[in-house]
């Protein structure tokens, strides 16, 4: 029961981080926002006035119809208020087969890829979830999920705008210092911070001198950033070289095939963060067991 429940919560918020990360990049690009007048019911065609209720036709104006806590839901193209049957993760879409409802213009498959990707992410989590559930320790769990809503929000932005944004990445530093802390306070065991602050060191370190080397050719400002929050998060030295490999690796495989068939040049712009926060998700899950059973390898040779 558990497991669905955890999957539905994760389709939902994955619906929040499509709405989110739209309104996102509004607020940080106000210039994007093209003001568009407001229909009245009596333009709308008679045909379809029935079927449109008169608190559905108005359309947003201003960057304040497009902000993150007091913007309602609306469509990307015709920037149409979209009522409770449209919001519906997954389903809406399937049932409007990819398109909107009011303007019929095709919405993206990002959408309920997103919300099924974070339901699984969540479940996934659960089931592999490296700490026990004892007591407290739930708490670790619940702030992993609130990672995983905003690292898909990073992902999902990198992948469109090739940025990694300070208003989402900063307040994951906070949440991440917060996270190594809870662990230190329920093992009982100083040893974790100073595990973690050494392997934000080792990453941050690392990415700092080459976007310094490169002038930001090889990594971005923002990768530099969100290595603090990956460090703290991969809790210990060889946690954070394996993040870096794993990433190294997942970007590998990922630009490799295009770059081959002749799809992408060499100066093809390549988001990182998205590889940057899959090998976290992989370290964090399986990290400790990874090391541990390849000890157990040597110990036994």
């Amino acid at each position: 029961m558990i497991i669905i429940v955890l999957f539905i919560f994760g389709v939902v918020l994955g619906s929040f981080v499509n709405a989110f990360v739209w309104r996102l990049r509004i607020v940080e690009n106000p210039n994007e926002v093209k003001p568009t007048p407001v229909k009245k019911p009596s333009q709308v065609k008679s045909a379809k006035r029935s079927a449109v209720k008169k608190s559905e036709v108005t359309l947003a104006r201003s960057a304040r119809d497009y902000s993150i806590l007091h913007g309602r839901s609306m469509c990307p193209d015709c920037k149409h208020q979209l009522a409770a049957k449209d919001l519906v993760p997954v389903l809406s879409w399937l049932t409007l087969k990819g398109k909107c409802r009011y303007c019929h213009k095709p919405i993206s498959w990002q959408y309920p890829a997103v919300e099924l990707v974070t339901g699984a992410l969540f479940v996934l989590s659960y089931w592999q979830w490296p700490f026990d559930f004892a007591g407290g320790h739930w708490l670790l769990f619940a702030l992993w999920c609130v990672f995983l809503v905003f690292f898909m929000a990073l992902a999902v932005y990198d992948i469109w705008w090739y940025e990694l944004p300070d208003r989402v990445v900063w307040p994951l530093v906070g949440l991440a210092v917060v996270f190594v802390t809870v662990q230190a306070i329920f093992f009982k065991d100083l040893h974790v911070i100073w595990g973690a602050a050494f392997a934000a060191a080792i990453i941050f370190g690392l990415f700092w001198v080459l976007f310094q080397i490169s002038q930001g050719a090889w990594i971005g400002g923002g990768d530099v950033k969100l290595a603090l929050v990956l460090g703290l998060l991969a809790s210990s030295p060889l946690n954070a070289l394996l993040l870096i490999f794993l990433a190294s690796l997942i970007g590998t495989l990922v630009t490799l095939p295009p770059l081959l068939i002749s799809k992408c040049g060499v100066k093809t712009l390549v988001p990182f963060g998205p590889f940057l926060i899959a090998a976290t998700i992989l370290v964090v899950l399986w990290g400790d067991k990874v090391f541990s059973t390849w000890l157990d390898k040597l110990l036994i040779a």
